[in-house]
């Protein structure tokens, strides 16, 4: 299968998959760590961005720890949101949405609803400084008890005029996403989209688990799923966009390399493939090196990038407006 001879065109880059801790910009670390009163062992962008290969999930998320340690003031959420969308605004990105779990950010006393406030704030003045549209997405955590992950979800409601959408985020393999069906019934009561992280640390049952306990309307990663057909009918039929991030797929060892990353078998096949940076710092790249990486081991063109970017468009959370759910019977088991 080839993509179609007509491809709505998307103007400019979508961005659906990018953490906020993941994306702070070194400088910005080193010098809120100063500020703080918190002493670097090394360079901040040593701490701060992962190697190519980290070998596993835990290991890739352990350079998130020192950003987490300094965003826990708003003054520090606020100039971490509004850099980001610089960021954006720089990558040639017109929409972007910046997911981040406000429960993490309370170690000084910081409340969820201050949290989000405060990033929604970055990101509105981001946006009015560049034009670039936003979305927020807030983020359950796998690890954490079912009450927490249903807390997380009221704040979401509560902040409905701010927030655009909920994830659930952590390494799949150890913690189901089942127990953490209350905290997606709440969300989806309110007519709030869901994304779920799967098929990345743990296999295709995975997503299938995000998309019929879960009600997911995207699917974080999701390298995974090419080996279910059933389950990739399933993606197809339902236009169930998956969020992939190349260069942090190699680096949390969710595929061995670059030419094993199902980007672009998924794409060929008529998958709804959205492409993203998943963390901008982490991961020490921009959308333009990941598609600069696509092209150089696919080929792609502005063909496939054009592909890409339209399906982001037609599932993005809050652009124009949440997608209508085109499955039968989205959030039922």
């Amino acid at each position: 299968m080839t993509l179609p001879s007509s491809i709505p065109r998307a103007e400019g880059r979508f961005e659906l998959h990018c953490h906020l801790d993941g994306s702070v910009r070194p400088a910005t670390v080193a010098d809120l760590a100063r500020a703080q009163g918190i002493t670097l062992t090394r360079p901040a962008h040593t701490l701060v961005t992962a190697p190519a290969r980290c070998g596993s999930l835990a290991r890739f998320l352990t350079f998130i720890d020192l950003p987490l340690r300094v965003l826990q003031t708003p003054d520090a959420l606020r100039r971490a949101a509004h850099e980001l969308v610089e960021d954006w605004h720089a990558d040639g990105v017109v929409y972007g949405e910046a997911r981040f779990a406000p429960q993490l950010h309370g170690r000084q006393g910081l409340t969820q609803d201050e949290a989000v406030k405060a990033v929604a704030a970055g990101l509105a003045s981001g946006a009015a400084a560049t034009g670039v549209r936003t979305g927020l997405v807030l983020c359950c955590l796998r690890h954490q008890t079912p009450d927490e992950s249903v807390a997380v979800a009221e704040t979401a409601v509560r902040h409905r005029d701010k927030v655009a959408g909920l994830d659930l985020a952590g390494d799949e393999r150890l913690h189901p996403g089942a127990p953490h069906r209350p905290a997606f019934a709440v969300a989806q009561a309110a007519g709030l989209p869901c994304t779920v992280h799967a098929g990345e640390a743990a296999g295709p049952e995975s997503v299938w688990e995000a998309i019929d306990v879960l009600g997911a309307r995207r699917i974080g990663h999701g390298v995974r799923s090419a080996s279910d057909r059933a389950l990739l009918h399933r993606l197809r039929r339902e236009r169930i966009a998956l969020e992939m991030c190349p260069t942090s797929n190699v680096q949390t060892a969710a595929v061995p390399r670059l030419a094993d990353h199902p980007a672009h078998a998924l794409l060929m096949a008529g998958l709804s493939v959205t492409i993203s940076t998943d963390t901008r710092t982490t991961s020490g790249t921009t959308l333009r090196r990941e598609f600069g990486a696509l092209r150089e081991e696919f080929g792609w063109t502005a063909r496939e990038e054009t592909a890409c970017q339209a399906h982001a468009a037609g599932a993005a959370f809050a652009w124009p407006a949440a997608p209508r759910d085109t499955r039968q019977g989205a959030g039922r088991a």
